[in-house]
């Protein structure tokens, strides 16, 4: 069986394949060239696993193409797959999550996209309808845009549950459904907004990322803007997890996808300071929940380092050990098989690195 790791950039995607255990990589593309791949998912509910692009040109707008050969060739459907309904008032401006659903939904796909709306597809991601009950959310006026837009960027779908559902966004913060998404409250008691009077308010907040633990899926994982934090509620209430990290900023939070309490995050200076801490290329694992970090930087890049890690540009797969992968601004694409111990570069001189998804094919 192969690895497959889909890398998402400004200027296309790559795809890059492993057939002797993730040692060595085979690198084609670009596919979609010129154009921003701002969101990737990898489906292996099905027999033949099938590709989602959340792709983004600058002629003819945003989209969503499919692939169900691994990437030999694309479906990009005549009509947008994705398409705010004519009431709203408001065009797409882009995909920022693809996500699948259960595994007893397997034609289940969901998206988020800026602006912050979250659409459900039936039909395998091949076209989307808004979920309207989230956008009717009286908060949905007062959410406003981040540094890079206001978008919902994380989806998680609950694993034993389908009626729950999360979203988190930048900003509005996180919102959870307990009723298959007929209805929405904020989840974000005890996540700080320091840039706000009120710095505890119900929502609001700039969440970065979310992840959901394996072992416990009511635990979860977030990184906020200024702020590392745990929920082991499903989101209702968070605490602090920052001790132990070199800051408390920064954009990805990977949890591992087989063993419970095992994360990784790649912390920056600050948010007027996007450089990794000390300017070094450390990523950092806590196998504790968040209870102690560990810097992981065996064969990263040595001496000053200066290329951030974008909140989609980190992930894991679900191999045995886990493979875990992360891609920089400047281009550079790593990979540790060990779930961090060691590392190895995978490809250099790509465009911007935005997303990256791994999976067995």
């Amino acid at each position: 069986m192969a690895t497959l790791l889909a890398i998402g950039t400004a200027k296309g995607l790559f795809l890059a394949t492993s057939t002797d255990d993730r040692h060595s990589w085979e690198i084609t593309g670009p596919h979609f060239p010129m154009n921003g791949v701002y969101a990737v998912a990898v489906d292996t509910r099905r027999a033949t696993p099938r590709l989602l692009a959340g792709v983004t040109s600058s002629h003819f707008g945003p989209s969503v193409a499919t692939s169900d050969d691994l990437g030999a060739s694309w479906d990009e459907p005549d009509q947008a797959p994705v398409a705010f309904p004519a009431d709203t008032g408001v065009s797409l401006g882009r995909v920022w999550q693809l996500m699948p659903g259960n595994p007893d939904e397997p034609d289940v796909v969901w998206a988020g996209t800026e602006p912050s709306a979250l659409f459900k597809s039936t039909d395998g991601g091949r076209s989307f309808e808004m979920v309207r009950s989230l956008w009717d959310h009286p908060h949905r006026p007062q959410w406003e845009a981040g540094f890079g837009g206001q978008a919902i960027h994380t989806v998680l779908p609950h694993p034993r549950d389908p009626a729950r559902l999360l979203v988190a966004m930048s900003t509005g913060g996180v919102y959870r459904s307990e009723d298959a998404g007929a209805s929405w409250t904020p989840g974000n008691t005890g996540i700080r907004a320091y840039f706000f009077p009120d710095e505890w308010p119900e929502f609001g907040q700039c969440v970065h990322k979310v992840a959901r633990d394996a072992g416990n899926p009511e635990r979860l994982y977030a990184q906020n803007h200024h702020g590392v934090y745990r929920s082991d509620d499903d989101g209702r209430t968070w605490s602090s997890i920052a001790d132990g990290l070199p800051s408390d900023f920064g954009f990805p939070m990977v949890a591992h996808p087989g063993r419970g309490g095992v994360v990784w995050t790649f912390p920056l200076v600050a948010d007027g300071e996007r450089f990794p801490t000390d300017h070094r290329c450390r990523v950092f694992r806590s196998v504790d929940a968040g209870g102690k970090w560990e810097p992981l930087s065996v064969g990263l890049p040595e001496g000053p380092f200066y290329p951030a890690v974008l909140r989609d540009a980190m992930c894991a797969d679900d191999a045995t050990p886990g493979g875990v992968y992360f891609g920089t601004r400047s281009g550079s694409v790593y990979a540790s098989r060990d779930e961090g111990d060691s590392w190895s570069l995978v490809a250099a001189h790509l465009p911007d690195v935005l997303c990256v998804r791994a999976a067995a094919v």
